[in-house]
């Protein structure tokens, strides 16, 4: 019963935010990281985690075809902070950044590139962020 009230509280610490728990890789703020699906990254001074949930519909012009319409991809992002989690959708076909609290979180590539010969599998694909003050 004591090891389950020690994981709780492990678990309770890691869903705060707190960076003191957070083993996994920390980028400083305003520099560029890139996430698979389901990897997190710690942000250096802005008590905050960063996770790549995946892509969903991602209708992007295909490289090797001539469209009318670039399309978009959604990319699904959760940020982890002393608050809780929040959960975000950044877009290719618009690049708008999100806020939380005073923090910008910008997606500024998604690869690969879809090409007509080729299906992309979700854990292929790979979101460049960059987080800001």
């Amino acid at each position: 019963m004591r090891v389950r009230g020690v994981l709780g509280l492990l678990l309770a610490g890691w869903l705060a935010g707190c960076d003191e728990s957070f083993t996994g890789p920390t980028y400083p703020l305003d520099s560029r990281f890139t996430l698979a699906p389901g990897e997190v990254a710690g942000i250096e001074r802005a008590g905050v985690r960063v996770q790549f949930g995946g892509v969903e519909g991602d209708s992007r012009c295909l490289a090797d075809v001539v469209c009318v319409w670039g399309g978009d991809a959604r990319v699904l992002i959760s940020v982890v902070s002393s608050e809780g989690q929040t959960d975000y959708e950044l877009h290719t076909g618009d690049m708008q950044p999100v806020r939380h609290g005073e923090l910008t979180i910008a997606l500024e590539e998604l690869s690969p590139y879809p090409f007509s010969t080729q299906a992309i599998e979700p854990e292929e694909y790979r979101a460049t962020l960059r987080v800001t003050r």
